[in-house]
């Protein structure tokens, strides 16, 4: 049976079990839409084509499975340039359609024309860096062959954003259907350990005190149950990545928080003055984490690292033991040894000595002026409370989540890693708001980055998904003025900004305003506040001369 390009690109999406797709639609793209109009597939309508992008990146990360964000040519692709990078850079499947014009105007300078020829815009070359395969389709002949690599693509080992450019007659072309027979949709391969998993063992049974990094690559596997009862049952302190918050609960006895250098410090003075063998689970141990590299770390301490992408292994430290493959397999059979050996859990006196010798008085605050942050530290204080499970959280603002934010093994955590967007978590969380309904959903922003995104909480209401964005009101760049105030002498210039009223925005919006500047309201906040099925803007005021003191700038 014939149908058209058009149908057989959404029947395409919905064998990739995409039910929300996130655009803007334009003329050179109106055949696909059409055929969307009758679909299983739901498109939601955005306010920019950026917050497109970061709402299926945002979905891809909660759902584990391919999204999708379509626009039109020209200036609709260019605009999602910046939320494709990050899905490329977070290994987001994340398929982008976007129109073109039809194949006999290329080179003669048709309107928003992206082909590349005669002067026109190269739409491939500008995204063939920041996707796994991108392709402008001028024929149906090889079609079957182009969703079969697209495919691969967005669900093989390394997966990442995909591209497909479709001209606006080859979108109305027929085709047979029988080429969606031609996908084949890759299972996963097990990965095979490169080195037997007793040398990890081995390492684990002479250590005293060992410390497991954990990474996301756990969260990745599934395997943070596996991690936090394999901890537990011998005693190994556990620190995370920034990505990797609440693979152990945070705030129980074995975990140390996170590792990194915008957090309380607590995970680095333990792994500088006690540790003697540092395990690796898909961590890679970037910028952040490793407080720049700090060789401190690494001194006098055996490493063993696993992770199932082999380039990942001896990329920045010589490791010990390297093991390439599925952690959630190779913590099995680690488990599995050293039960049979009965190995006994590791004594916790070093670990007891260094939580009594780095106590913090009540209110210390490692960062800087402890009475400035009060309000957003209750306020996490507050948040793990009140939402122990099921939370989704996007946080663009992640240093004081960092350090004030006990993530539990049931709630998730995004920070805005990738290539570090601002703007982004809004637009991510509302995106993975459409896969989990019933999750209460947070977007932490500052108030330079919400200004960014702030149209797309429209999108939220023009659809009815709940959602509760907390901007950080200080009228600055934070990171910018904390810069200029640590290495460049006080000249402060293009980071403070007068910003709207926040709450006559929520009042055009239709949306309900909370604006905090005492703990008595922040009480009630939590108290009176639908924060599980309204939408609402929360504003917490901070003065803009605090800020952290870590530099991140070399």
């Amino acid at each position: 049976m014939n149908i058209s390009v058009s149908e057989l690109i959404v029947r395409y999406l919905e064998c990739l079990g995409i039910d929300h797709i996130f655009g803007m639609p334009g003329a050179h793209v109106l055949p696909i839409y059409d055929c969307l109009h009758d679909s299983s597939v739901k498109s939601i309508l955005v306010k920019h084509e950026q917050g497109a992008a970061f709402m299926a990146g945002g979905y891809a990360r909660i759902a584990h499975r391919p999204s999708a964000c379509i626009t039109t040519s020209g200036p609709g692709a260019t605009n999602l340039i910046t939320g494709i990078a990050n899905a490329y850079a977070e290994r987001l499947p994340v398929l982008a359609i976007t129109g073109e014009t039809s194949t006999y105007i290329f080179g003669k300078g048709g309107l928003q024309e992206s082909s590349g020829e005669g002067g026109a815009i190269d739409q491939g070359a500008l995204f063939a860096s920041i996707t796994r395969y991108h392709k402008l389709i001028e024929r149906t002949d090889y079609l079957g062959q182009v969703l079969n690599q697209a495919t691969q693509a967005l669900l093989g080992r390394k997966p990442g954003p995909v591209l497909l450019s479709i001209p606006y007659n080859v979108q109305k072309e027929l085709v047979d259907e029988s080429v969606l027979e031609q996908i084949h949709f890759p299972r996963q391969a097990v990965i095979r350990h490169t080195t037997p998993t007793s040398e990890l063992a081995d390492r684990l049974h002479a250590a005293q005190a060992p410390v497991i990094i954990a990474g996301h690559g756990c969260i990745q596997a599934g395997a943070r149950d596996l991690v936090a009862a394999f901890a537990e049952r011998f005693n190994i302190p556990v620190t995370t990545s920034l990505k990797a918050k609440g693979v152990v609960a945070e705030g129980t006895p074995l975990s140390l928080g996170c590792l990194g250098v915008t957090s309380n410090g607590d995970a680095y003075r333990y792994l500088v003055d006690h540790a003697d063998l540092l395990v690796f689970l898909g961590a890679s141990f970037n910028e952040r984490t490793s407080y720049l590299w700090d060789a401190k770390l690494m001194a006098n301490k055996k490493i063993a690292q696993v992770d199932r992408d082999a380039a990942q292994l001896g990329r920045v430290f010589q490791p010990d033991v390297a093991i390439c493959g599925d952690i959630r397999s190779v913590v099995e059979e680690v488990f599995a040894t050293l039960e049979a050996e009965a190995m006994p859990p590791k004594n916790m006196a070093r670990l007891a000595s260094h939580r009594a010798a780095t106590a913090p008085p009540a209110n210390d605050d490692h960062i800087a002026q402890p009475e400035a942050f009060h309000l957003i530290r209750i306020f996490f204080s507050k948040l793990a409370q009140h939402f122990p499970r099921n939370a989704l959280v996007f946080d663009d603002n992640i240093v004081f989540a960092q350090s004030y934010f006990d993530v539990s093994a049931r709630n998730h955590y995004f920070p805005n890693t990738g290539i570090s967007s601002l703007g982004h978590a809004l637009p991510a969380a509302l995106g993975a708001r459409c896969f989990s309904p019933d999750s209460p959903t947070f977007a932490i922003l500052g108030d330079g980055g919400f200004q960014m995104c702030c149209m797309e909480m429209m999108t939220a209401v023009n659809y009815g998904i709940p959602l509760n964005v907390v901007v950080i009101n200080n009228g600055t760049l934070s990171l910018i003025r904390k810069n200029q105030f640590q290495l460049y002498g006080e000249r402060y210039i293009d980071c403070d900004f007068t910003n709207p009223d926040f709450g006559l925005l929520a009042q055009s919006f239709g949306v309900k305003h909370v604006r905090i500047e005492t703990e008595v309201e922040l009480d009630a906040l939590f108290a009176d506040t639908d924060l599980a099925g309204g939408i609402n803007l929360i504003e917490i005021l901070l003065d803009k001369h605090a800020f952290p003191r870590y530099l991140s700038a070399r």
